[in-house]
């Protein structure tokens, strides 16, 4: 099975400080590309696993269910574990809500949540059921990114109706796990997007059991805060929130 170009996990070796980074739902490890390549430079070891059913074919994602998903988030983690002392874990969008799920059940140091949903901004959700009925795929809008390659926004367009109503069931249980978080957790949203309603991070904030947390507004960005005008000051908190020294320090 063919992989789309960007589409690609990646690998970048460091020091004994591990980054675990996870795209979003039907996208791919290019929307976290530049954001490991920033960290790598810091001298992180970097791993950005291609989550099941990603970055292939739609057909190929319709078939999995997000416990297919979090088992690639898993392997990531037992490879980092075996070359870090030190694991941070940073999700992009549903990669945010596996980021919290492994937070809850696994040994990480701290946690960075982006532009991760609980609420969908999408008020045909409702109809999602009768949705399936008639149909497998919904088309779906991919933006183009001033400046960037295409290869680092690769990803479907189109979304699979199966895969969506499991993403739904990842939410409802991600966000069930929230009080067990007691790790480092920085946060970051942008204020004005059009997918996740912003709610969502305030919720998050509010139902983790982290005392170390914090919230990052952004107003210039949309959804996909890695690839959007805001990249480098996400970039920039995110390599801040990680530091061990930091991490030590609370």
């Amino acid at each position: 099975m063919a992989i789309m170009e960007g589409a690609e996990p990646f690998f970048l070796p460091g020091g004994e400080q591990g980054v675990l980074l996870i795209h979003g739902f039907t996208g791919s490890p290019g929307e976290v590309r530049l954001l490991g390549e920033y960290l790598h430079q810091k001298g992180y070891t970097v791993l950005a696993p291609r989550l099941c059913g990603h970055g292939a074919t739609v057909e190929e994602m319709s078939k999995t269910r997000w416990s297919h998903w979090y088992a690639g988030v898993e392997d990531g983690y037992h490879i980092l574990k075996s070359l870090c002392k030190y694991i941070a874990v940073v999700g992009l969008s549903m990669g945010g809500l596996l980021a919290l799920k492994l937070g809850s059940e696994y040994p990480v140091d701290c946690l960075v949540s982006l532009s991760t949903p609980i609420y969908i901004v999408d008020k045909r959700l409702d109809m999602l059921p009768v949705y399936r009925v008639f149909r497998e795929f919904v088309p779906k809008k991919r933006r183009v990114y001033s400046g960037i390659k295409p290869n680092y926004s690769a990803g479907y367009n189109a979304t699979p109706l199966s895969s969506l109503s499991s993403l739904l069931d990842l939410i409802q249980h991600v966000d069930t796990l929230l009080p067990k978080i007691t790790i480092p957790l920085l946060i970051m949203q942008a204020r004005f997007e059009h997918t996740v309603e912003p709610k969502s991070a305030s919720h998050i904030y509010d139902k983790v059991g982290s005392k170390d947390k914090k919230i990052i507004w952004l107003e210039k960005s949309g959804h996909i805060i890695t690839l959007d005008v805001e990249r480098e000051q996400v970039f920039e908190e995110v390599a801040d929130w990680i530091l061990p020294s930091r991490i030590t320090e609370c």
